[in-house]
């Protein structure tokens, strides 16, 4: 059957998305825990804010291969021909929500974990590259002026679906389009305590020696 086809994918690319690499690396190599560190969070930017800019970095690109891994591996799976078929697009729709999901809520971490954002840019880079790539120069570009990683993540997260749709490597699916739409939104969503702070002013500015919750 073809639930049962996306219920496979699904949790293939949930399991992917929550492996937790930022706590992982953090972990194993500064015998610490980055959930009692600086805001608390475990994804690269806590991991730099918290001294490891190597492990920060690190992270990120991890976090931003599982994204990829996990919507590529629902082309594989249909390759194998183990599965029912069912519409490429659509699989690699419901990977990449489910990676996003796995990051966010990762089943070993009782279910805290990040705000998405590299695991998104993994997931956006296997779905439309180009547009990926164009978000990701708002991001630096963002950041290079304001210095501001929660302004630059949510205003680079944003422009991609414009790009997506500027862009188009294919014509989406309307599970696609919607995936495109809804993914930003996480992200955007989870920020809503960045936002806060950067109408009052009090938003981290990277760089700063004292990090605030961020």
């Amino acid at each position: 059957m073809f639930v049962v086809t996306y219920l496979v994918i699904a949790l293939v690319a949930y399991l992917l998305g929550s492996i937790p690499f930022g706590y992982v690396l953090v972990r194993l190599f500064r015998k610490e825990d980055i959930r009692e560190t600086g805001s608390g969070n475990i994804g690269a930017t806590n991991v730099i804010r918290s001294g490891a800019k190597g492990l920060g970095a690190l992270t990120f690109l991890l976090d931003a291969l599982k994204g990829y891994v996990a919507v590529m591996a629902a082309g594989w799976l249909l390759n194998l021909h183990v599965l029912q078929l069912v519409p490429l697009q659509d699989a690699m729709a419901v990977a990449a929500m489910a990676a996003i999901t796995g990051h966010i809520f990762p089943v070993w971490l009782s279910f805290r974990g990040g705000k998405g954002v590299a695991t998104a840019f993994g997931v956006f880079v296997a779905v439309a590259w180009l547009a990926a790539v164009a978000a990701l120069v708002m991001f630096l570009i963002i950041f290079a002026l304001t210095r501001y990683v929660s302004l630059a993540s949510i205003l680079g997260a944003a422009s991609f679906p414009v790009f997506a749709f500027l862009t188009p490597h294919f014509p989406y699916s309307g599970l696609m389009i919607a995936v495109i739409l809804i993914v930003p939104a996480i992200i955007i969503a989870k920020h809503h305590q960045n936002i806060h702070r950067l109408l009052r002013g009090t938003e981290y500015r990277f760089g700063k020696t004292k990090a605030s919750e961020a």
